[in-house]
């Protein structure tokens, strides 16, 4: 009897320890950090260093804003780590920039350069100087439940640059 209830115990701690690994495998892509909305963060310096990023490389900026208090802007990320098509789009023609909405770090004086947001997350698309090109309401990317691959794409599609440099 005793031996079975550590054999009990040790496939309960196995799964534990399996429940864990998928958990943090889940908050990677391709085995790198997806990046969370940090209310630490400095989104202006974030930006600055884009648009000098994306100024060499010839990428658009996508900023993305909102919150890990959102379900949504979870979603958003989920959908570009499972769609590698448009992932891999995404990271060949944009630099994105998290920029965090939350009570900790609502970005006001930032956010207040560009047009009002209605819902999170949202999404400007900003030229390689940072000129803002668009201002997107994610939820006409979704269809039902989750973002719609199409509509993503599409969107993704129509302001990358018509090349690098």
């Amino acid at each position: 009897m005793f031996r079975q209830s550590i054999f009990i115990v040790i496939i309960l701690l196995l799964g534990c320890m399996i429940s864990l690994a998928q958990t943090k495998e889940s908050e990677t892509t391709k085995g790198v950090p997806i990046e969370k909305f940090d209310p630490k963060r400095d989104a202006e310096k974030d930006i600055k260093q884009a648009i000098a990023e994306a100024s060499k490389s010839g990428k658009r900026i996508l900023l993305d804003v909102g919150g890990e208090w959102c379900i949504w802007c979870r979603k958003l990320d989920k959908f570009f780590q499972d769609n590698k098509d448009v992932g891999d789009f995404l990271h060949k023609y944009y630099i994105t920039v998290k920029v965090n909405y939350s009570k900790e770090n609502d970005n006001k004086a930032l956010l207040s350069k560009y047009p009002k947001i209605e819902g999170y997350p949202h999404i400007f698309v900003l030229e390689k100087n940072g000129k803002l090109l668009h201002s997107q309401d994610t939820g006409k990317l979704e269809s039902g439940d989750h973002h719609d691959h199409d509509k993503v794409f599409d969107f993704l599609k129509k302001w990358a640059p018509a090349k690098l440099n």
